[in-house]
């Protein structure tokens, strides 16, 4: 016999999690034989305070697609890790000693128990932890890779078939280096630094070791430069951004000022186009789309110079709307412009110099929102109009962000919001040059109007203006049309402990790479994880923790390992497929100097570098090239990948594909003369683990990587999570490929989904993967919020004097419905007499109390059931609430304290107060999932989460839903047991009834899911159970395929019954039933029947019943008859399957 009760519940659920585990039916393999599908939650940090019922939300979402698409045949992938640094963990680490992988692996067991015993469906044999060595040892990898590289915008996607340009693409750094050799940086076109200087090849060539590291830092995606940061004294780290409020940092409320420091940075600017145009190929939710495409702020307009009065220095802006630059009437500066501190006078230099350091604690993404708040500092310095030679003024402001443009802005107030509250504000002029209502009072804005007041461009469109602007400021050499993005480059370093170290040493100040072989650097043991008291980070803390770099060997040692080992793999694919698509030059060479016909062993389309060779003999190192019509087009590659070969040992001849075709005899015969002179060399080909260690240590690189270093590749770690040679093999990276569902929240817009998109085409650009995008499809989950619960408690002043009684002073609390009368009147004579004996009661001293205020307090949810507090567990919840008193609701009194025969404890309710919030632990509402499951199983949980609305949408946790949840599924179970609890399915076949309600369900089931729209199927199931119960239905080819049906909701349950059916196999191997629209047609239909218009009864016919015989049942009705009393009808109207009309 068995009943649906808890302890069957728990037995099931544990019975089955056992068993999944046991037999890992979750682990999947790479099958090129079936359609991957790959779903991925954001994975979790893995705080102190465990799961609470709002975690689980969009996992319960993903883990319902993974079992529905293995039941359509899909080979699934769904993972899960922990994304285990952060600052968390370190600031605990600081208050307490204990090292932060302790607390953290403590966490992660938390949360994997709690998982699991909701039944995901994680295969957890992939399992990532970003702060495992052997996990972040890939991301020092990429960070590498990354540092040697560089993004040049004349590159070609060779991955389209026309091999179009396309905004360009990362490169190894060594490309940028043949050209700086060939011929300087005039003619590159890369992403790099504003302030990158000029030069020719000569002056490289003389740069010494450092001065060419520094130009190199200029290009380099992966590097380091002065930077303005959120500097926070206290947590004695750079926050980001996002970990900024209010000029504080968020987590623990310290001050965070805006300071310039040498930082590691991401070139992530480089990308901004891609990021931007990419959005339209991918399925988000466009208000997260908008929040990126405004984060990354496309604007095209003109970048001109203004010359400063007396000076020599001049100031560069950039404005979208040059239009209107006869309207400028003052210039405006970022505060932590580099000219402030020279421009600015003696006059002015106090109130500046206040002004910048007030604005160096704001944050820049504060600035960017309070467009209300005006504040600024005059310079006392003046620029020249370069339209009209007119003399305007040069102010400072935090609304203007060094980071964007130029820095510096030139105020329109005529036609620019903020600029005309500034203008107002500090009474500085405004002239309106733009057609239109005054602007005396506010800013008119508009891109489709007249210009006036404005000389040349008078009578002009804005859009004919902006161009007649751009042409006047190149026509004077003082400017030129631009575009712009407001994203900056992203900051990589963090003066913290518990992060990954970089890969980097520096020696005689010049960072280096340490070897592949010798990664990962691990974080070595420190004492305590504070800054050192001179300012360093954490890692100064570290003894004896530096780099001995190996011996390099010379070219000539090479040997046979020519290949550049980070592209060793893209290469050899590239090699294979120039072997297939040999000229007729090379297929005719290669005839000539295979299996050694010359006496050499020659090899074709041999990788060297980052190059291939057409042929090359390593034994002698020489290089045959044979040059086609492609060639001859880029004679300036061929040139440098010439100089590239000679720096590593290689000779190069080459040959035209028409010597080749036309005197092929005098060709060998040179290759031939070639080899035989050229010595050979000695064929070595040392092994990493062969060299050496170094005699002298450097030191390391002291900070450490930011929080979203780790997630921003992650999902390819799961590909192939074991992999010790590559972050994931090719193989297993070219059949997963990306993303197909992604689920997570909407406030990692501009953060961690930004940074995965850039990290992504970077190794997409380096020939590591073949996505340009992480995730097809993404959905942002609501949030489960909790309610939280409020007592009220008196502000009392009691008076007395403090200095002669060491008073205790007592906690009264009040009910709700008696707040907004004592806030109105006051407390009656009733409650002041109680409060009198309270305090003579622990004081033995008498005085009066006296109301200052109510306060509102959160109190544990756990503590109230619906709106009423348990008071004695109340009491025992907190030391200080142990002898609160209580004004209960019904206007009597509670307290422990006070003699029964002084007042009369009748104990009636204490009401709370509520509000929906944020769950979270300081609020004390957070619901834990350990207890739902305790009380109602976790396949409760499961569809409950899934019950409570739209997946999108937040919606607060409600509990007292939860038990109709829970009856429907006992109610599922009894359909297949009877009363007594004994298994009961019967073998007779539906009717068609029967079958019309499982059709439907599955139709409507598929289509929810297919829609993400949970919530109505869960209703769905609910109306299906219903109306099979009222049918007393327990036929097996009904309820198999419906069970099935809800086994991605409930799988524990389904399991169960699945196992009771008869199959030995978990339901995972079924197929998820197909529904027939057969079964959905309707035979009849309850026909609305109206007389002169007005429904007056209704009727069913068959569908297929001929309308003269509706007719002739219709007027042969009773009630039809009454209303029409006895006369014949005009006409009557049968719209079949729609209404009768009977007109009179």
């Amino acid at each position: 016999m068995a009943e649906y009760s808890k302890e069957e519940i728990r037995r099931i659920e544990q019975k089955w999690q056992d068993k999944w585990e046991k037999e890992g039916v979750y682990r999947v393999e790479t099958d090129p034989s079936r359609p991957k599908y790959y779903v991925l939650d954001m994975f979790p940090y893995p705080s102190g305070a465990g799961l609470h019922v709002g975690h689980p939300l969009g996992y319960i979402a993903t883990d319902i697609v993974s079992r529905y698409k293995r039941l359509k045949g899909f080979n699934v992938l769904h993972p899960m890790g922990f994304d285990a640094f952060g600052l968390p963990a370190e600031q605990y680490a600081i208050q307490t000693g204990q090292h932060p992988a302790v607390t953290t692996a403590k966490n992660i067991e938390t949360y994997k128990r709690q998982l699991r015993k909701i039944g995901f469906s994680y295969d957890w044999s992939r399992e990532v932890q970003t702060c495992d060595p052997a996990y972040y040892k890939w991301t020092q990898w990429i960070f590498m890779q990354l540092f040697n590289a560089w993004y040049n915008k004349k590159s070609i996607d060779k991955s389209t078939i026309d091999h179009r340009p396309f905004d360009g693409k990362t490169e190894h750094i060594n490309t940028l280096i043949a050209e700086l050799e060939k011929g300087g940086n005039q003619n590159i076109d890369a992403a790099c630094d504003d302030e990158t200087p000029i030069i020719t090849a000569d002056q490289w060539k003389n740069f010494n070791e450092k001065e060419k590291e520094n130009f190199l830092q200029h290009y380099r995606i992966a590097y380091q430069s002065e930077t303005m940061v959120n500097w926070c004294a206290a947590l004695g780290t750079v926050l980001s951004n996002d970990e900024v409020k209010d000029g504080v940092s968020e987590r623990g409320g310290y001050p965070v000022e805006r300071i310039k420091m040498l930082q590691w940075s991401m070139r992530i600017s480089a990308y901004a186009e891609r990021l931007l145009t990419g959005l339209d190929k991918i399925d988000w939710p466009e208000p997260l789309k908008e929040m990126q495409r405004n984060w990354i702020g496309k604007s095209k307009g003109a970048q001109l110079e203004f010359n400063i009065q007396d000076s020599e220095f001049k100031i560069e802006v950039f404005t979208t709307r040059i239009d209107t630059i006869f309207g400028a009437t003052f210039l405006v500066l970022a505060p932590e412009h580099e000219l402030v501190d020279q421009i600015t006078t003696g006059e002015q230099r106090s109130a500046v110099t206040d002004y910048v350091q007030v604005a160096k604690n704001r944050s820049e993404r504060e600035r960017m929102t309070e467009v209300k708040r005006v504040s600024g500092a005059f310079t006392g310095a003046y620029a020249i109009n370069p339209f009209n030679n007119e003399r305007i003024p040069i102010w400072i402001s935090d609304y203007v962000l060094a980071g964007y443009g130029t820095g510096a802005v030139m105020a329109v107030p005529g036609h620019d919001e903020r600029d005309h509250r500034f203008a107002k504000h500090f009474k500085l002029p405004i002239v309106q040059v733009v057609e239109g209502p005054s602007v005396e009072e506010e800013a008119f804005v508009s891109w489709d109007a007249k210009i006036i007041n404005s000389d040349f461009m008078n009578g002009l469109t804005v859009d004919e203006a902006i161009e007649a602007g751009i042409t006047f400021v190149e026509e004077k050499g003082i400017g030129k049309g631009k575009v712009n993005y407001r994203m900056r480059d992203a900051i990589f370093g963090r003066q913290r402990y518990w992060g990954e170290p970089f890969p980097v040493y520096f020696k005689d100040g010049i960072p280096k790479l340490v070897e592949e072989k010798d990664l990962p650097v691990t974080l070595p043991e420190i004492d305590e994880y504070k800054p050192t008291e001179t300012g360093e980070p954490p890692l100064a803390r570290a003894k004896n923790w530096g780099y001995r770099p190996h011996p390099n060997p010379s070219p000539g040692e090479r040997g046979y390992e020519t290949s550049e080992k980070n592209y060793w793999h893209l290469l050899k694919e590239f090699s294979k497929e120039n072997r297939k698509n040999q000229t007729e030059a090379e297929a005719i060479i290669w005839n000539q100097v295979r299996n050694s016909k010359l006496g050499h062993k020659v090899r074709r389309q041999h990788a060297i570098g980052i190059f291939i060779a057409d042929f090359v003999c390593l034994d002698k190192r020489i290089v045959i090239e044979v040059d086609g019509d492609y060639h001859n087009q880029t004679k300036e590659y061929d040139q440098a990948r010439t100089e590239f070969l000679n720096s590593e040992g290689f000779s190069v001849i080459r040959f035209t594909n028409n010597e080749v075709l036309s005197n092929l005899q005098d060709v060998i015969s040179s290759i031939k003369t070639s080899l035989d002179n050229a010595p050979s060399i000695t064929r070595t080909s040392p092994s990493p683990t062969e060299k050496g260690q170094g005699d002298e240590a450097y030191p390391y690189e002291l900070t450490t990587m930011p929080g979203w270093a780790g997630s921003s590749w992650y999902w390819f770690r799961y590909m192939d999570p074991k992999n010790e040679t590559a972050f994931a093999d090719k193989k297993e990276i070219d059949y997963w490929q990306d993303v197909d569902l992604y689920m997570g929240g909407s406030e990692h817009a501009t953060g961690h989904l930004l940074y995965s998109r850039f990290w992504c085409k970077a190794l997409k650009d380096l020939g590591y993967v073949s996505a340009e995008e992480p995730f097809k499809k993404l959905i942002n989950q609501g949030h489960i919020q909790g309610v939280s619960k409020f007592v009220y408690r008196l502000n009392i002043d009691y008076l007395i004097d403090l200095e002669v009684h060491n008073d205790k002073f007592p906690e009264v609390f009040v009910s709700k419905n008696h707040i907004e009368r004592i806030r109105n009147e006051g407390l009656n004579d009733a409650e002041i007499d109680f409060l009198q004996k309270v305090y003579e009661a622990l004081n033995n001293i008498s005085t009066t109390p006296l109301l200052t205020g109510i306060s509102e307090i959160h109190v544990d949810v756990n503590l109230v059931n619906g709106e009423e507090l348990d008071l004695q567990r109340f009491r025992s919840w907190r030391k200080e609430y142990e002898n609160s008193s209580f004004i209960m609701d019904s206007g009597d009194f509670n307290s422990t304290i006070i003699p029964f025969k002084d007042f009369k404890d009748i104990g009636y309710s204490y009401i709370c107060g509520s509000e929906v919030e944020k769950m979270s632990k300081s609020k004390h509402n957070v619901v834990n999932p350990d207890d739902i499951i305790a009380s109602y199983g976790a396949d409760t949980l499961r569809l409950y989460e899934m019950f409570l609305g739209p997946l999108e949408l937040s919606k607060p946790w409600n509990t007292n839903g939860i038990d109709g949840v829970f009856k429907f599924l006992r109610k599922f179970w009894n359909l297949f047991h009877d009363a007594q609890g004994n298994w009961n399915v019967s073998d007779a076949e539906p009717t068609r009834d029967e079958l019309k309600i499982l059709h439907k369900t599955l139709k409507k089931v598929e289509q929810d899911i297919n829609n993400f729209s949970f919530n109505t199927t869960v209703s769905e199931f609910m109306i299906c159970v219903n109306e099979l119960s009222a049918l007393k239905c327990n036929k097996k080819g009904l309820l198999e395929p419906l069970v099935i049906a809800l086994s991605p909701y409930a799988p524990h349950l389904a399991e169960e019954l699945w196992e009771k059916l008869g199959y030995a196999n978990s339901i995972l191997h079924a197929k998820f039933p197909a529904w027939n629209e057969e079964y959905l047609k309707e035979s009849s239909f309850e026909y609305p029947i109206s007389i002169n218009g007005k429904v007056r009864t209704k009727m069913e016919f068959a569908l297929d019943m001929p309308k003269d015989d509706i007719e002739k049942m219709v007027l042969a009705s009773e009630i039809v008859t009454k209303w029409t009393e006895g006369k014949p009808p005009k006409k009557v109207i049968v719209v079949p399957g729609k209404i009768v009309n009977v007109v009179i």
